[in-house]
């Protein structure tokens, strides 16, 4: 094994190549070869870094955003282009592997397909409803339920589902099919929310809800004990048109002729405080997590996290990543319990620390968390192990300050943990940027 570097990234890359062609009688034994002799010639470090590539456990540290703006350097091209292309394709990969090959003419290839998902669209936080009219003038102000996030791409009786992270779930909610197949469109792009209601059609928790999800064993049985509804706010596509240019008051138009009102997320439009308040305390006297509010006059910005749509919910929250944790003393001595919480930086593409909680913690979750956090271990010091940043959680908190202590110069006042977010990856984790305009910040 070389002490020092000598492969060079062309020729891993015809030896990969080689291995995928590789087919027929005695291919086993010709790939196994290949690969020893690229190994053979990898450094020790180069060496794990291949087969970490090859079985798909790489984690670089460096997130779809930064990864868009070097591909559309690389190619000199604008990178808006690029990352619209990516959010529309689903697949940064793909559209890097284009745009590298053929430049702006494969770039513009890429348009809204059904049953290619789509990045979905997201929203920063408003300290209230007042503040979201402020903000954004008249406005759309919908109900927002504490589901899981769906995205149901429609084809004649052909319908499948996607989740927030763009997998394909379709089998595990057939009610959710069986559903759209009824509703008066053809062709048809849908983005909602999956919900499991109790009989007298409150939403039950989040964390119930996601027990549909990711099962493909006993679905009939659990789609009996725990029904879904769907609900959705937004088209993206109908009938051979994507409409993720047009105004979100023109797209909610198309979904009222798409959808029926019952399957259709409770909708005002308004400029008036106090109705705006009224629509709020009505969504959560119902059960709801608060309302989001939508500017009339956007588009559909795929894997944006914009101004143009803002959550107002009853508690403040951030989904942050876990960078680290502590195992605990006296009763939690044993588990890994003081998390260590990041916020994304899209300067970077890494994470910035914004504090630590041990607060909000069941004896389930800290015996879960224990285990996954140490599958995903890089390392330890003291008492401390650090993680990959994969684990999304939700933390509410009472407000932001300035600290000289974490080295975005700021930190959580009084975090706790609300729930794990499975379905949702780092990528989709609050920016430092989210976290300084969240709640009262006191310098």
């Amino acid at each position: 094994m070389p002490t020092a570097p000598t492969l060079q990234l062309a020729e891993v890359d015809a030896a990969l190549d080689r291995l995928a062609s590789t087919t027929g009688k005695g291919s086993a034994q010709e790939k196994e070869r290949l690969l020893a002799d690229l190994l053979a010639r990898a450094t020790g470090e180069e060496q794990e870094f291949l087969v970490r590539l090859l079985i798909g456990e790489l984690r670089q540290g460096a997130l779809e955003g930064l990864m868009t703006e070097a591909v559309a350097r690389a190619a000199s091209l604008d990178a808006d282009a690029v990352r619209r292309a990516a959010m529309v394709a689903g697949d940064l990969g793909a559209v890097a592997r284009a745009t590298l090959t053929g430049g702006a003419a494969e770039l513009s290839r890429f348009e809204v397909e059904l049953f290619r998902p789509l990045q979905p669209m997201l929203a920063q936080p408003a300290n209230d409803v007042g503040d979201a009219l402020t903000q954004l003038g008249e406005a759309g102000f919908e109900y927002k339920l504490d589901g899981a996030r769906i995205q149901v791409h429609k084809r004649g009786d052909e319908v499948r589902v996607f989740s927030r992270r763009l997998n394909d779930v379709t089998t595990a909610v057939p009610d959710v099919v069986e559903a759209v197949r009824r509703f008066p469109v053809k062709d048809v792009i849908l983005d909602g929310e999956a919900i499991a209601l109790n009989p007298d059609g409150g939403p039950l928790p989040f964390q119930v809800t996601m027990r549909r999800f990711g099962r493909k064993l006993d679905v009939e049985r659990l789609r009996r004990e725990l029904p879904l509804a769907s609900f959705y706010f937004d088209i993206l596509y109908r009938d051979g048109s994507a409409l993720l240019g047009e105004p979100y008051a023109r797209r909610v138009a198309a979904l009222t002729g798409a959808v029926p009102a019952e399957h259709r997320v409770a909708r005002i439009v308004t400029a008036q405080p106090a109705e705006a308040a009224a629509f709020y305390r009505q969504a959560i006297a119902q059960g709801h997590e608060g309302v989001m509010a939508k500017a009339l006059g956007a588009r559909y910005d795929a894997g944006a996290r914009g101004a143009a749509w803002l959550k107002v919910k009853e508690t403040q929250t951030l989904d942050l990543v876990i960078l680290a944790a502590e195992w605990g003393h006296g009763r939690r001595r044993g588990w890994l319990s003081n998390l260590h919480l990041g916020a994304r930086d899209p300067a970077t593409g890494g994470f910035v620390m914004l504090g630590k909680t041990f607060k909000g913690m069941t004896d389930e979750m800290l015996a879960w968390q224990t285990t996954k956090l140490q599958e995903l271990e890089t390392h330890r010091d003291g008492h401390t192990v650090f993680v990959r940043p994969e684990l999304v959680v939700e933390v509410a908190f009472n407000g932001v300050q300035a600290s000289p202590q974490y080295p975005g110069g700021l930190a959580l006042r009084f975090a706790r943990v609300v729930r794990y977010r499975p379905d949702k990856g780092p990528d989709q984790a609050d920016t430092i940027a989210s976290v300084r305009s969240s709640g009262k910040f006191t310098a």
